[in-house]
């Protein structure tokens, strides 16, 4: 059996798993698979078909090797490196942050995972949601309770997120993204709370433009 035909039916076993889809996008309101959903099941799938997968990055490129392991063949898939725009945090934050999404990409384009088509069925870009679609599930922390709740270490991070949200006004959309992006760094922690504790460190006049957008 080719190595392509070896992918092709990692691609068929992975339809017969269940796989559950625990991220959510709180703007645009649809469930997706983060990378810890779906890998754990790919890796099991690959060591019974004889294939073995190895993401690397590179300056222009990041790459998933696929090798059959029995004769050595391979197919790669590439996607054009890029970067996040997290002002507020560390270099190598930022470069974590673009390699966990790399990584998620290249695995669902290997795997020809069908995932909800953002692009098509998201709001008209000329219209406004209502504000309640970004805002209503992490406004709800006046006391900052939430925040204060959060390990030291989270807690920093979201102080990153919070200036890089500032940063970026009066782009809302942008904002919303880096508030996802945040919750998805830290996949153990219940994302209202880790919302909460974002709402709560933003000024007032931050909170304002998000929630009349």
């Amino acid at each position: 059996m080719s190595v392509y035909n070896k992918l092709n039916a990692a691609r068929m076993a992975l339809q017969g798993r269940e796989v559950k889809k625990s991220g959510f996008n709180s703007f645009s309101k649809y469930n997706y698979m983060e990378l810890s959903d779906f890998l754990p099941v790919v890796q099991d799938i690959f060591n019974e078909l004889g294939l073995c997968g190895v993401v690397s990055f590179g300056t222009d490129l990041a790459r998933l090797t696929i090798v059959d392991v029995d004769d050595n063949s391979q197919i790669i898939i590439t996607s054009p490196m890029s970067t996040a725009a997290l002002k507020g945090c560390h270099e190598i934050q930022n470069l974590g942050a673009v390699q966990t999404y790399l990584r998620r990409y290249l695995w669902v384009a290997a795997l020809e995972i069908v995932e909800h088509d953002a692009l098509d069925s998201g709001p008209p870009v000329s219209k406004k949601p209502p504000a309640k679609d970004g805002v209503e599930s992490f406004r709800d922390d006046p006391k900052g309770d939430a925040f204060r709740d959060l390990q030291p270490e989270i807690q920093s991070f979201l102080r990153n997120a919070a200036n890089q949200i500032t940063a970026c006004m009066p782009d809302v959309s942008q904002a919303l993204d880096i508030i996802e992006m945040a919750t998805e760094e830290w996949p153990d922690e219940d994302p209202s709370e880790l919302k909460k504790g974002i709402w709560h460190l933003l000024d007032s006049g931050t909170r304002t433009k998000i929630k009349n957008w």
